[in-house]
C-alpha cells in the first residue's frame, strides 16, 4: 500500500522534531511542498493523495539535509524578506526577520543614494530601492561569490538598472557621497561562535564574525562613514542584542549625533541609528 502525503508529513515532522528542530511542523510543510513541487498552501489539501515515488525520493533527500541542520533557505534556495523573495546560497548570510527593523527605519526618512556595506544577498539594499523608486544604490562585499548572488537578486527583482555591486573591504574603492549608509556587518565575537545554532555552520564565517570582539566592523565603518555621507546623512547599523550601547559610543567618538537604538519585535536592541552633523563640510 502506497504512502499518502499525510503519512509522509507525519513521518517527516517526527524526524525533524527528533533532530531537535523547533519549527518541525512548518519546515515539514515547506519540504513536502518542495518535494511535490506545489505551493506550500496546497499541501494541507493533499493529505489523502498518494505520495508519488519521485516526490518521495526528493522528500528523502531534502529531509536528510534538514535533519543535518542545513538552513531551510539553503534547501529551498529562497528566503522571504520584507516584501520580496531573495535567492540564498551558502555564499551569503541568510536574511533574518530582525534585519527588517533596519529596512523599516531607513524608509522612515527620504533618501536618494544609499550605500549598503557587506550586502550579501542584497536584501537590505534591494528592499530599499524597491520601496523608493527614484533612489539608486551601491552594495559592497568582500566576497565575489556573494556579489553574484546579489546581482542575480537585483536582476530578478527588476532593480539592476538602479544599483551596482563592488568587491570592497568596507569603503575601499567606494567613491562619492550618499545620504544613507546601511550595514548588517559581522558582529559575533570569535569566542561566541562555538555556541551558535547548528544551522550557522552552513553560513559563511566571514559574514558572522570579525574573529575578534564583535565590534571590529563597527570601528571600521564609523571611521570611514563620514567621508562618504552627505552632511545630515544617516547611518544605520544592525547590531547584536547586547551591542547597542557600545556601538553608539563608537559612533559618538567619531562625531556622529542624533544617536538612537531601535528594538526588534522581541524587544531586544537591534539597530543603531546615527546622523552626520549637517554643519560639516
Amino acid at each position: 500500500m502506497s504512502r499518502s502525503v499525510g503519512d509522509g508529513m507525519a513521518e517527516l515532522r517526527g524526524r525533524l522534531a527528533a533532530a531537535g528542530i523547533d519549527s518541525a511542523a512548518r519546515d515539514a510543510r515547506q519540504i513536502m511542498a518542495a518535494a511535490l513541487r506545489v505551493p506550500a498552501d496546497r499541501v494541507s489539501l493533499m493529505q489523502t493523495d498518494p505520495l508519488p515515488a519521485e516526490a518521495a525520493d526528493r522528500l528523502a533527500g531534502l529531509a536528510a539535509r534538514r535533519c543535518a541542520r542545513e538552513p531551510m533557505a539553503h534547501i529551498l534556495g529562497l528566503r522571504a524578506f520584507y516584501e520580496h523573495d531573495f535567492r540564498v546560497t551558502a555564499d551569503v548570510l541568510d536574511p533574518r526577520p530582525e534585519t527588517e527593523v533596519l529596512v523599516g527605519a531607513a524608509l522612515g526618512a527620504p533618501f536618494s543614494q544609499v550605500l549598503d556595506l557587506g550586502t550579501g544577498t542584497g536584501c537590505i539594499l534591494l528592499s530599499l530601492l524597491a520601496a523608493r523608486t527614484q533612489a539608486t544604490g551601491v552594495g559592497t562585499d568582500i566576497s565575489e561569490a556573494a556579489l553574484e548572488v546579489a546581482r542575480r537578486n537585483a536582476q530578478e527583482l527588476g532593480l539592476a538598472a538602479r544599483c551596482r555591486f563592488l568587491r570592497a573591504d568596507w569603503f575601499d574603492g567606494v567613491s562619492g557621497r550618499f545620504d544613507l549608509i546601511v550595514s548588517n556587518p559581522p558582529y559575533i565575537a570569535a569566542w561566541e561562535m562555538e555556541r551558535l545554532a547548528p544551522e550557522l555552520r552552513f553560513e559563511p564565517r566571514l559574514a558572522l564574525t570579525d574573529e575578534g570582539d564583535g565590534l571590529g566592523a563597527y570601528r571600521a565603518i564609523a571611521a570611514g562613514a563620514a567621508a562618504h555621507l552627505s552632511p545630515g546623512g544617516r547611518l544605520l547599523l544592525e547590531t547584536g542584542w547586547t551591542q547597542g550601547p557600545a556601538v553608539s559610543d563608537i559612533l559618538r567618538a567619531e562625531g556622529f549625533c542624533a544617536l538612537r537604538i531601535l528594538s526588534d519585535l522581541d524587544g531586544r536592541d537591534r539597530v543603531v541609528c546615527a546622523v552626520r552633523p549637517a554643519g560639516e563640510a
